[in-house]
Order: C-alpha cells, then structure tokens, then sequence
C-alpha cells in the first residue's frame, strides 16, 4: 500500500476526465506526485469544454452498463462537487418527446431502461402538463425526466485544476507527450524537450487516444476514433421564452446520438443541436476544417467504411443538416413548430471521439485498457463530462 500510495502518475490530456483523474487520486493516495499534461494553452479546450453543460442522469444507457452505472453516481457525485464548491447548477428535469408512433416506442424503450437504471419519478406527462411545461412543444407522448439537469464544466474543471494545485499537483499546459519508453518498471516520457520519469501514466486524450496507444504501446489500436462534429444554433434573445428547460426527442437507440434538442444553458441562453456530421478533421469545428492526415485515417478504415453503408440514410441526413440550414430546422421544427430561422443564429460546435470496431459498430460503452505501466481511455464520450469522477473511481479501482 505504501509503494501504491507513493507513485509518481503522468496523466494524459487536460479534459474533465483526466482532471478528474488527477483530483481522485491526490484523495486517495495524498503521497502520490501527480502531473498532469495538456498539448493546448488551456485546459478542456475540445469535448469538455465545446458541449452543452447537461449533467445526464443515466435515462439511455443499456442497463448494467458501464455507462449506466457510472453516469446515475456520477451525477451524484458532480452535484455534490457543485454544492461543496458553490459552483452553479440546476436539476431543472427533461422532456423527451415521441413526434410519432416509431418514437413512441423508443420512448417506451426509454422509459423501460431508465427505471431499471433506477431513475426516481419518470413519468408520462398528459398534455396539460406538457403544456404547463412546455407551452411551445408539439408531442404524440412525452416523458418527464426529473433528475436530469445543467452546470457549467468549464467552472468544474477549472475548480478541480485549482485543487490539483493546491495538493502539490502539477498542471503543465502546452506539452504535448510524444514518446513514451518502459525500463522495467519505470516508465519516461518526452514531449522531445524535457523527460519525466514515472511509474505509471494514464492516456486521457479523447479524440486522440487511439493514435496515443498506438504510438506509447507500439501495438495496433483495438478500435478507431472515428470524429462526428455537432453543430448548435442559439435562439435569439427575444424567442428563450420558446423553451423554459430541456426537450429532446427520443433517440434511436441503434445510435449513441441524441438528436437535435433544445437546452437552457446554465447562464440562461438556449442552444439548439447537435446534430452528428462526419469530421474531416479531429479537432475540425467547421466544415471548413480539414486534415488530409485524419480524413484518409477514417475513410480507409474498414469499419467505418461498413458504417457509412449500414447507415447510409443517417450519414447523408446529418451531413445535409450542417450543408443546408433548412434541413437542421426542420429537425427543430419537429420538437417546437414556432421556429424559423429568423429565431436563430450561429452557435458553437464541438466533435466527439467516437470509437469504432472493424465491423462499423459503434462503441457505445466506456472502454479502458491497461497495458504493462499504462492505463488507456479509449471510449468516454457523453456522458463522460457528468461520470467524470466516478469514471475516475472506476478507473483507480480497477486499473491503478
């Protein structure tokens, strides 16, 4: 226990996940050196810090999941984090709405996984309520998530990087890890200036982790990051009253993407999005962004290849909601008809790292690896942000 408690631990990426990462250890192992490594000047610069601040309650995981577990502790304990450090949130609850029959039994499905996930007060609204609600929303069947909610992961993040450093944790920005060599037990890696040695390291870098345990293992990726950007529009000022909380529409389950939705942010403003659009860039928030290097790495994989043909109606209708305006409306339009483009202007992106198997499935649970002196993350996306800290309990119980 002394020798675990001592370790000096190299953490890999600044996101949510991998300050998460450093903050539980610094309670568990007080002896432990932590350092902390992000490529960019500030930490959460890409998956943690481009979304939308929901904090998901654990309605759509499969049950007995990963996800499922982890994302109804982690919401309890990322509101217990808020609280103890007055960082502002609110469990404002959800509406999911079916538009027609094919939805509605998504909804049922919905509903089903969430009670088994054990979710307290679900629950069917009539539409007296769903107007009461939501006087905008137009619904076949709507079900009322009450424990889901927001915050602001920029203010988390930049809480738990306060308390690393204040427990004698390093946080060192602009350093980008580019080799990593195992002697024994040690471990030493370089960003080709400075040399740390370490005895374990533990690779956090989302969109890039695949290529990390690729290039720090020198074994072949078990799957790939495939890169799908969601794009927001905002609602103007003079139309938030549209929208008092969250509403989504039931998603289909064959995919981790929840569709077009409407979002009151923590500070007031009201998003509308994502849609899921193919990337050709990792770090690409535009379509304008491209990278000849990430886009023949995704189109000459196999797997992602049989995804495109296996869901090739879903692939051209989300590359036309980002090409053509109307087309991501009208997704809009399904939830509250009211809205038109004159409502809404341009909002933030951001991309998800959506890891894939060699048959184009896509992963939809956490995925960790551990391989001699190194742990991987190969798959945290939504809802990593709200599981952030019971990821990291997870990953210390089980790998560390």
């Amino acid at each position: 226990m002394n020798k675990m408690n001592s370790k000096k631990v190299g953490i890999i990426g600044g996101g949510i996940l991998g300050l998460a990462i450093a903050y539980k250890l610094q309670i568990l192992y007080p002896k432990s050196k932590i350092i902390l490594f992000e490529k960019d000047k500030n930490l959460g610069s890409h998956q943690s810090g481009r979304n939308s601040g929901v904090l998901h309650c654990g309605l759509a995981y499969e049950p007995g999941s990963l996800k499922a577990r982890l994302a109804v502790s982690g919401i309890k304990q990322m509101t217990e984090f808020c609280e103890k450090n007055q960082i502002p949130y609110d469990l404002c609850g959800k509406i999911v709405v079916a538009s027609d029959d094919r939805q509605s039994n998504f909804l049922d499905n919905l509903a089903y996984r969430g009670k088994k996930n054990g979710l307290d007060g679900l629950k069917i609204l009539s539409k007296h309520e769903l107007k009461l609600r939501e006087p905008y929303v137009k619904s076949k069947k709507t079900l009322l998530v009450p424990q889901e909610g927001i915050v602001d992961y920029n203010k988390v993040m930049s809480c738990m990087a306060k308390k690393i450093k204040e427990n004698d944790g390093e946080i060192l920005l602009s350093t980008k890890i580019v080799k990593v060599l195992e002697k024994g037990n040690e471990i030493i890696i370089s960003d080709n200036k400075n040399d740390w040695k370490l005895d374990l390291i533990i690779n956090c870098t989302g969109l890039f982790s695949d290529r990390n345990y690729q290039k720090f293992t020198g074994e072949k990726r078990p799957v790939r990051i495939i890169p799908f950007r969601g794009e927001y529009m905002s609602l103007k000022h003079d139309y938030s009253h549209l929208v008092n909380h969250l509403v989504y529409p039931a998603p289909d389950p064959k995919f981790p993407f929840l569709g077009v939705h409407f979002t009151r942010l923590i500070n007031g403003d009201r998003e509308v999005g994502p849609n899921a659009v193919f990337a050709f860039k990792r770090e690409g928030y535009s379509n304008s962004h491209f990278s000849f290097q990430d886009t023949v790495d995704s189109l000459s994989y196999s797997g992602f290849m049989k995804f495109v043909l296996k869901n090739f109606k879903f692939s051209v209708s989300e590359l036309g909601s980002s090409v053509f305006k109307s087309i991501f409306i009208n997704q809009a339009k399904k939830l509250i008809p009211e809205i038109d483009s004159s409502m809404l202007k341009k909002g933030t992106a951001g991309v998800r790292a959506q890891a894939m198997d060699k048959q184009g499935k896509l992963i939809m649970d956490f995925n960790v690896i551990r391989k001699g002196n190194q742990i991987h993350v190969l798959n945290a996306p939504s809802p990593g942000a709200t599981a952030s800290l019971s990821i990291a309990d997870y990953i210390i119980n089980n790998y560390y």
